[in-house]
């Protein structure tokens, strides 16, 4: 049975958009089921789906409470028994797209309005984020303001600096994990992200790559995912303030690229803020070179 709206009930327990030509969204919490119907989609494009590879690794591993207390919510676009885009949600966090068309951004900002879904923002590729925004503000009158704008790097062929600055690098162990969930906070706090403690805890209990000062004190951390479809992220690159400028961040930077490299990983990717003319000089020098440019809005709270 329809509803007016254009929305049926679904008998399995998910959400569904009926079908207008453009395909139906389907809605889960189900991790594993997610990741077997769209696993294959993701590993397809995977530099411009390394957010969605890696966030739902964790999810899988790690179970559905890894970024809050709420249940994750995974969406994907299906149209003739394929699926075209996929979405997910980890309360509190941003709603994460991979690229739509302005159409299909229209057709789920609506479908998850309609749901009572309430966002507190969007990430995506530029275009998607900034049709996402701008059709949520239609549908809710939420005011979207981007917060973010990110470039994806893939790292081409690897140039360390010359010369390097003094010390050495190794991998992080238990007894750096204090010092790591504090640079870990640090980091969030420079990037205007909002840290959790399991993130911190896992962050801290994963793969980071130390830059150390010949006496053995470390200075500067680049912490990678785990290889996924063939390729890692950088995913946190921290210098304490102090420290900045003498070379430490592209030394780790470098190294932790090796590394993963080294490791069997066929390509590694990381993103920057295009606002930190630094970083991004910093890894144009270091090999890297640009994929695609991302975006995040915050959305105004719309009442109940």
């Amino acid at each position: 049975m329809t509803r007016p709206d254009g929305r049926r009930p679904a008998a399995d327990g998910r959400s569904h958009l009926t079908d207008d030509g453009g395909g139906r969204w389907l809605l889960t919490d189900d991790v594993d089921d997610f990741l077997a119907r769209v696993g294959g989609f993701l590993r397809s494009r995977p530099a411009p789906h390394t957010v969605q590879l890696t966030v739902t690794e964790t999810l899988r591993t790690s179970g559905p409470h890894a970024y809050g207390a709420e249940a994750p919510v995974l969406g994907r676009l299906e149209r003739a028994g394929e699926v075209r885009a996929t979405f997910f949600r980890t309360p509190p966090h941003r709603l994460s797209l991979t690229p739509l068309t302005p159409e299909q951004a229209d057709a789920l900002a609506d479908h998850l309005a309609g749901l009572g879904h309430r966002l507190p923002g969007v990430s995506a590729d530029r275009d998607t984020a900034s049709a996402f925004a701008r059709a949520w503000h239609r549908r809710t009158g939420a005011v979207p303001t981007r917060c973010a704008r990110q470039r994806l790097y893939r790292l081409g062929t690897l140039t360390p600096p010359r010369p390097l600055p003094p010390g050495r690098s190794r991998v992080a162990g238990p007894r750096d994990r204090e010092r790591l969930v504090r640079w870990y906070h640090e980091f969030a706090a420079d990037v205007g992200e909002a840290p959790s403690e399991a993130a911190a805890a896992r962050f801290a209990d994963g793969r980071v790559t130390l830059w150390e000062h010949p006496e053995g004190t470390p200075v500067s951390l680049a912490g990678v995912t785990p290889v996924i479809a063939g390729q890692v992220r950088v995913t946190t690159v921290h210098t304490p303030v102090h420290l900045r400028g003498r070379g430490y961040a592209g030394a780790v930077t470098a190294e932790a690229s090796r590394a993963a490299t080294a490791a069997g990983a066929r390509q590694i990717l990381l993103f920057t803020s295009l606002d930190n003319a630094t970083s991004n000089a910093l890894y144009l020098r270091l090999g890297y070179v640009p994929v695609g440019d991302f975006a995040a809005y915050d959305f105004s709270p719309v009442p109940l």
